[in-house]
């Protein structure tokens, strides 16, 4: 990768900073715009910081005023699921008017690439095993639905303006870099690891499964997991990619196995080396019995080549991370109030 000066937008959150991580440690020059609405200034450890909002266009002028960048990568989204169906019109201004603002920006200030933090949510309920990407997108939910939105702005932008783009549609981001002071520290927590990993440390409320009668091997939800390391991976090699390639590109990020909601509870207990009690809730309308990513073309055209292809590394990562967290983080303390499992 040659040297390159990289504006990572929501770089205080749990991917962005990962991402802050892996490019300064290969070289590059970067810049983290957040505004901490659920990123924590501490997990910026490298680059500088600029503290601007894509929903207020002046900061983002101040964020490109005197700065040169080569690329942009976009981690600044709303993201819970049932909150974007109780809460649509936060999740539409955030993450389609939001990323509208942020490509004015970019267009503003002459950069010409992106790569775009999407996610698998735009498929909406499978129709196949293994999901690549000619799967339809029929999005079942608000947070879905803008991450399509946006990756329309990127196709027209690319026919109206040149823009060079690749979205990344992640499956389930795990995992953590402990040893590098940072992981996932979400206020609200709705992912299944550090759920089941905060059970084993007695903190927040009770573990629960959602569903224990699907039709998979053990009858709970079956899930692919991609460790966040492997995500950055994937987001440097598409800065690579968009200098061969013109044009809005899309990729499926995930290992391509699936693991059980039981598979990830008895991994957890063994990593943990305790117990993690838990009990079994009715289904949530709209989870599918399961949701495996087929991630060939990212193989064969970025070259990615996933590092983390066990569950139980991944899970004793995120493990370490959610022991020994830092005093900053809102999970140090058992906690009240949790959002449960996604």
């Amino acid at each position: 990768m040659s040297t390159n000066s990289i504006l990572v937008c929501g770089g205080a959150g749990y991917i962005g900073s990962h991402m802050a991580q892996w490019l300064n440690d290969n070289g590059q020059t970067v810049t983290v715009l957040d505004n901490l609405s659920t990123g924590h200034r501490e997990a910026v450890r490298w680059g500088e910081f600029v503290q601007a909002d894509l929903l207020d266009p002046e900061s983002l002028e101040v964020a490109f005023n005197g700065r040169q960048f080569d690329a942009v990568m976009h981690f600044c989204a709303r993201s819970l699921v049932g909150e974007s169906v109780t809460e649509p019109y936060g999740y539409y201004a955030n993450n389609v008017t939001g990323t509208l603002n942020l490509l004015e920006a970019m267009r503003r200030h002459d950069v010409r690439k992106l790569v775009f933090s999407s996610t698998a949510a735009v498929f909406g309920n499978p129709v196949a095993d293994v999901i690549d990407e000619a799967h339809p997108n029929a999005p079942i939910n608000p947070y879905g639905a803008s991450k399509l939105m946006a990756e329309r702005f990127l196709a027209d932008a690319a026919h109206a303006y040149g823009l060079r783009s690749v979205a990344l549609r992640y499956f389930n981001a795990a995992g953590a870099l402990p040893d590098h002071g940072i992981g996932e520290a979400h206020a609200c927590e709705t992912h299944l690891i550090p759920n089941v990993l905060r059970a084993a440390l007695g903190q927040g409320p009770s573990l629960r499964i959602f569903g224990d009668d699907y039709d998979t091997p053990d009858g709970t939800c079956v899930r692919d997991y991609v460790h966040v390391q492997d995500l950055a991976q994937a987001h440097a090699l598409a800065l690579d990619f968009m200098d061969r390639n013109e044009g809005a590109h899309t990729f499926n990020l995930g290992n391509g196995q699936g693991f059980s909601v039981h598979d990830v509870i008895a991994t957890a207990a063994s990593v943990a080396g305790a117990s993690i009690p838990y009990e079994v809730a009715a289904r949530r309308a709209g989870d599918p019995a399961r949701l495996v990513a087929s991630s060939a073309k990212a193989r064969e055209q970025l070259g990615w080549q996933p590092r983390w292809t066990e569950l139980a590394p991944i899970i004793e990562s995120a493990w370490r991370w959610h022991r020994d967290q830092p005093t900053w983080s809102p999970h140090y303390a058992p906690a009240g109030h949790s959002c449960q499992i996604a």
